[in-house]
């Protein structure tokens, strides 16, 4: 039994020794392990730099000559770019103000329509009063002379008809004064006239024949007024409605340009950003390796 204890004793000894070994050796260790690990940490970045310059260089020598090209396409496009806008801008102008004289000139198509509806109406009117007043003083001179013509004067002259009549004979501008004069005498029943005098007879057919022409002449005019009119109107319709035709088709127009207009601005401004790009990279320091790499 002693001889287990000492040996027990023994190896409980070495294990003290050993774990204040390990706990001297610790620190050394620690700065060690840290050192490894920087180590491996720059090794893998250098890996890293290593991998982007082969890339870089790969670019170098497969697309240094699209770099050049790209240059060179941009300083031609962006000059023409510059070209079309100010072309675009110009068309946009004049669209514009073609635009306005086409609504100018469609309002002043639909202000006639109005102005020829208005005088249209006012004619219509004339006319309309004028006609009825001749047909009923036709129709009254008809009258009288067929009343005349049978025989009725002192009759005759107590009609309503007869009083329109006098109110012809003293208000007709057309008439002839001594014509005039026997009517008035007559329908004032005066006996000096006998009832189917062929002198009254004749200046009753005399305003007949005269109102009648009269009605033809206002009628013609109306006729004609009414197919001037029409005319008018048809041409101005067709006018307006070209013209709103236009207007549709600038307007359409106007809000293209527009756009296209600031589509090329943006493009203009990419490819300058661009084309600045290009050239600091092509002229910068990567350059001569790119030069040497192709």
């Amino acid at each position: 039994m002693s001889r287990v204890a000492a040996i027990l004793l023994v190896l409980a000894l070495g294990c003290a020794k050993a774990s204040e070994q390990e706990a001297t050796a610790n620190p050394i260790r620690k700065v060690v392990t840290m050192l490894q690990k920087m180590q491996a940490k720059v090794q893998e970045e250098g890996e890293k730099e290593a991998a982007l310059f082969e890339k870089y260089m790969c670019y170098c020598k497969n697309s240094g000559g699209d770099l050049s090209k790209s240059i060179a396409d941009a300083e031609t496009r962006n000059p023409q770019l510059e070209s079309d806008i100010k072309a675009g801008e110009a068309t946009l102008a004049q669209l514009k103000e073609d635009l306005k004289q086409n609504q100018v000139d469609r309002s002043a198509a639909k202000e006639a329509v109005a102005s020829a509806e208005a005088l249209r109406a006012k004619e219509a009117s004339a006319y309309a009063k004028e006609s009825s007043e001749l047909k009923a003083n036709i129709a009254a001179v008809a009258k009288a002379t067929t009343a005349i013509e049978k025989g009725m004067g002192a009759a005759f002259v107590q009609t309503s008809t007869a009083s329109i009549l006098q109110k012809l004979a003293k208000t007709s501008e057309n008439m002839d004064d001594g014509d005039r004069e026997q009517l008035l005498s007559f329908l004032s029943g005066s006996q000096e006239y006998a009832p189917q005098s062929g002198q009254i007879t004749g200046i009753l057919k005399t305003m007949h024949d005269e109102m009648s022409a009269s009605l033809s002449e206002a009628t013609a005019a109306e006729q004609a007024a009414i197919q001037a009119f029409d005319s008018l109107v048809a041409a101005k319709t067709k006018e307006i409605n070209a013209l709103t035709k236009s207007v549709e088709s600038k307007m359409a127009r106007s809000g293209e340009l527009s756009v296209k207009i600031v589509q090329m601005k943006n493009d203009l401004e990419d490819s300058a950003e661009a084309l600045i790009e290009d050239k600091a990279f092509f002229k910068g320091p990567g350059a001569d390796v790119c030069n040497q790499a192709s």
